[in-house]
């Protein structure tokens, strides 16, 4: 069961400067952790992109968003997008900061910074100096990756590469309709004011599937909702989830790859709701358990 979080190239679009556009991005990936999704995959909406902040921005400042603060000088150095990554929010995820981060068992992102023989690397994982490690017969990595490490004591250090993904979120780039088409793409559900308004019964049903199946959430930009991204007609999804019997069209009838468009804020007092406010307004119900 896992979650993804689908966001658009064009997520930035009405920014006016680097700042604003990357505080927005750093309240994405706090609703991104908070929430635990596992995945956070930009997908493009080419039409919608402006000026520089497009999905290349995106996807870089998430990534940097992502990365734990004691990796991000070595897997970042200097670039251009990340000038104002001083406005992020801290994530605070438990690989990251904490109690946690140090006890016995607990999982480090790390970074290879170097392939020695017999099977061996060396690992930046936060600690003072980088650590040899052995890699396990299960993997095969290379400079430059990121890897699982598992700590059980830092004084003597005793730790162990684990081929499992690092803690927190992945960012990935790519195309809508193949996130989609993933196999545990689980529960496929369009964020749209357009969509079926969610309800204690709704929730009552989705929330099992969900907790069984895992669920992919795609939410659109600003001033480019969904139905503007896809091509298709806003008043056709609101007739397909009207509930009206003389309707013409069905739900079924939108052939987007979603098993539902939800509205998440069915009663919204502002003309608009951010994306970064509807992902918050969105994944905190669909996170409720049964």
């Amino acid at each position: 069961m896992t979650t993804s979080v689908l966001v658009p190239s064009s997520l930035s679009r009405e920014a006016e400067d680097k700042r604003e556009a990357t505080r927005k991005l750093g309240y994405v990936a706090r609703a991104a952790t908070i929430f635990r999704a596992d995945r956070l995959i930009v997908y493009p909406d080419r039409d919608g992109e402006t000026g520089q902040f497009d999905g290349g921005f995106v996807e870089t400042v998430l990534r940097y968003a992502a990365t734990p603060p004691y990796l991000r000088k070595e897997a970042w150095g200097k670039r251009d997008e990340l000038e104002a990554v001083g406005v992020l929010p801290p994530l605070r995820t438990p690989s990251q900061t904490g109690s946690e981060s140090n006890g016995s068992g607990s999982s480090r992102q790390g970074i290879v910074t170097e392939v020695g023989p017999e099977g061996r690397v060396r690992v930046n994982c936060g600690l003072q100096h980088p650590i040899s490690l052995n890699v396990p017969p299960s993997m095969a990595v290379q400079e430059g990756e990121r890897v699982t490490v598992r700590i059980s004591s830092r004084r003597p250090v005793r730790a162990k590469l684990v081929d499992e993904s690092p803690p927190g979120f992945a960012v990935e780039r790519t195309d809508l309709s193949a996130a989609l088409g993933r196999e545990d793409a689980g529960v496929r559900i369009a964020a749209s004011r357009y969509g079926e308004p969610l309800t204690v019964g709704t929730l009552g049903t989705l929330a099992g599937r969900i907790e069984r199946d895992g669920m992919t959430v795609a939410f659109g930009a600003p001033e480019r909702g969904l139905p503007d991204i896809l091509g298709i007609d806003q008043t056709a999804v609101e007739a397909a989830y009207s509930g009206q019997d003389d309707a013409n069209v069905e739900p079924n009838d939108l052939e987007t790859g979603f098993d539902l468009w939800l509205n998440t804020v069915p009663h919204q007092g502002s003309d608009v709701v951010r994306t970064e406010e509807a992902l918050f307004a969105t994944l905190a119900p669909l996170s409720l358990r049964t």
